[in-house]
C-alpha cells in the first residue's frame, strides 16, 4: 500500500459492520448507499482483499473485516474526541464532555449533579452515556467515567469519592401483603428480584447471601433500572443503593443489620485531559457532588 487510507473509508466499513447493510450504513451516516458502496470498495482494493460476501441475509463480514473491526472503533472513538477537543478551545469551560456511568447512577444520581453543572457553565455541553460496560477512558470512548471498579490502567487520573452502600429493600406495599423477614432464612417465603445472567456482583452478594443466587429469584432482568422500576411497583424484596432509597419513603430496608454491601466508587479519566478546561470541570463537580452523595 503506496498511499495512504483516508479515515473516511474505516468509517464507512465499521458502519456496515454494525448496521449489516450498505444502505443501513449510509442512513448511520447521512451518506448515500453508492458511496458507501464506493468507500468500501476503495478499502478492500487497497488492502488487497475481500471485505464483506453476499448473502440473502445481506452482507456478511470476512475474517479480514473483522480483524479490522477494534483498530476501526478505536479510529472512530479517538476522531470524536479531537472533534470534542476542537470544539471546546477557546477561553472558559466551553465544549462538549462525553461522561459514561452505570444505568442506575446515570438515570437516578447524576442527572441534577450534571444539571448544575451546565448552569454553572452554559457554553459546556453534556453527552451522557448510561450503560453497565465499561467504556474505554484509554481509547477515549468517553472523557469522563463514574466506575465502580478500580481503573486499571496507568494512564488514567482517578479519584476515589468513597462507597455505596447497597442493602436489601422493599415496597411498604409488599411488606404490606407478605410481612417483613425477620432473618436471611425468612428470605426463602418471599418474592425476591435478581439478575438474569450470572455478574461479578452477583457472585460477590450469593458468598454473603447464599439465597441470593438466579434460580431463587421470581423476578430476573439484568436491567438495574428495571429492577429498580419493579421495586418500587412493590413486586418483591430486591437489591437498592440505600442513599437512593432513603429518597423514596415508601422503600423500607429490609434487614439492614444483617446484609449489607458497599461498592467502592471512582471518578475517572485519561490524564491527557488533565489541562482540559471542560473536563477538570466536570471531573470537581463530579467528585464533590458523588461525595456528597455516598455520605
Amino acid at each position: 500500500m503506496d498511499k495512504t487510507i483516508g479515515w473516511e473509508l474505516y468509517r464507512s466499513l465499521l458502519a456496515v459492520l454494525e448496521e449489516g447493510s450498505l444502505s443501513g450504513a449510509a442512513r448511520a451516516l447521512g451518506l448515500t448507499q453508492p458511496t458507501v458502496g464506493r468507500h468500501v470498495a476503495l478499502l478492500e482494493a487497497a488492502l488487497g482483499t475481500t471485505l464483506f460476501t453476499r448473502s440473502q441475509a445481506g452482507l456478511l463480514p470476512t475474517e479480514a473485516a473483522l480483524t479490522l473491526r477494534d483498530g476501526a472503533e478505536a479510529m472512530h472513538s479517538m476522531a470524536a474526541s479531537l472533534e470534542r477537543s476542537a470544539r471546546s478551545l477557546g477561553e472558559g469551560v466551553r465544549g462538549t464532555v462525553r461522561i459514561s456511568a452505570s444505568e442506575v447512577m446515570g438515570v437516578e444520581v447524576l442527572p441534577p449533579l450534571l444539571a448544575a453543572l451546565q448552569a454553572q457553565h452554559p457554553e459546556l455541553r453534556v453527552e451522557l452515556v448510561t450503560s453497565n460496560a465499561l467504556q474505554d477512558l484509554v481509547r477515549r470512548e468517553v472523557d469522563i467515567a463514574v466506575r465502580m471498579t478500580p481503573p486499571q490502567q496507568d494512564v488514567l487520573l482517578a479519584t476515589r469519592v468513597g462507597d455505596v452502600e447497597l442493602g436489601l429493600h422493599a415496597h411498604r406495599s409488599y411488606l404490606e401483603r407478605h410481612g417483613q423477614p425477620a432473618s436471611l432464612a425468612d428470605l426463602a417465603h418471599h418474592v425476591l428480584i435478581g439478575f438474569d445472567r450470572e455478574t461479578p456482583f452477583l457472585r460477590s452478594a450469593a458468598t454473603k447471601l447464599p439465597i441470593w443466587q438466579r434460580d431463587n429469584f421470581h423476578w430476573r432482568c439484568d436491567s438495574d433500572l428495571a429492577q429498580l422500576a419493579l421495586l418500587r411497583a412493590g413486586a418483591g424484596i430486591g437489591v437498592c443503593q440505600t442513599a437512593l432509597a432513603r429518597r423514596d419513603p415508601n422503600l423500607v430496608r429490609v434487614l439492614p443489620t444483617r446484609l449489607s454491601m458497599k461498592l467502592t466508587t471512582w471518578v475517572a479519566m485519561h490524564e491527557g485531559l488533565r489541562n482540559s478546561p471542560r473536563c477538570k470541570a466536570a471531573f470537581d463537580a463530579l467528585v464533590k457532588g458523588l461525595r456528597r452523595y455516598v455520605k
